[in-house]
């Protein structure tokens, strides 16, 4: 996809999030082990949209859903995304994920998790992909300052190639998690997984600083970044890296 650069050209981003302070899970990890306070059902969505005018026309358009309910020691989350790219008037990019996670928490900093992906995205030489994958995570640091967690394990992928083609792989992955509170109601969060086969690597990173407004607004500036080491053939200007720039506006209660 197109790199989208936030400029003063012209920026317009709307976001909704509809969500417990406990139920602000990862982009793509298990959630954090709730609290004694936290609810037993929980949920988000955000919209954002921008649009990018000069010498390059570009609009993007995001959607993302997630649903969190607890019963006893197991987290269970669920969560839907889906992007839009239109360059000079054309579609560039087109995204499409759902997934579905477990998390239960053994005694002290341990976990284990388990999920399913499914993804499609337009112009990446795949039709879909479908991933299962399960293992052990340790949290690593838990204090008011600074939280880390680690996850590790197999899995297994299925890729539906644009060709026809249906490849079954083994996957290794690993993830981690890490949030630092830089001041008093501002935070830096980074997450990164990787995901090797023995046809391709899938790097994917998540970059975001969080600063409350008050007791139920915060603004976020966000980055991420999917890197595939060696994507199906497509065509020859198609880079291995997509890149998404946001900026939303996250309402808590």
């Amino acid at each position: 996809m197109p790199r989208s650069w936030l400029t003063p050209t012209f920026l317009l981003t709307l976001a909704i999030s509809l969500a417990a302070r406990q139920a602000t899970a990862a982009s793509f990890y298990a959630p954090p082990a709730p609290d004694e306070a936290a609810p037993i059902f929980s949920g988000q969505a955000e919209l954002g949209y921008t649009k990018l005018s000069g010498n390059t026309d570009s609009e993007t358009l995001i959607a993302k859903g997630r649903l969190t309910w607890l019963t006893g020691r197991f987290t269970h989350s669920l969560r839907g995304e889906t992007r839009k790219i239109e360059k000079d008037g054309e579609s560039s990019d087109e995204e499409y994920l759902v997934a579905g996670r477990e998390r239960y928490d053994l005694n002290g900093p341990h976990y284990l998790f388990g999920f399913a992906r499914w993804e499609k995205e337009r112009f990446s030489g795949y039709r879909y992909q479908l991933t299962f994958i399960g293992g052990y995570g340790r949290q690593v640091l838990d204090s008011p300052k600074h939280t880390l967690s680690l996850e590790t394990g197999p899995g297994y992928r299925r890729d539906a190639l644009e060709n026809g083609k249906i490849q079954d792989l083994a996957v290794g992955y690993g993830a981690i998690d890490y949030e630092w509170q830089v001041f008093e109601g501002t935070s830096f969060q980074q997450e990164l997984s990787i995901e090797g086969t023995r046809d391709n690597v899938t790097t994917r990173a998540f970059s975001a600083i969080t600063t409350q407004l008050n007791a139920s607004l915060a603004l976020r500036i966000s980055h991420e970044v999917k890197n595939n080491s060696d994507p199906p053939d497509v065509e020859d200007d198609k880079v291995n890296t997509d890149t998404t720039t946001a900026a939303s506006l996250l309402y808590h209660w």
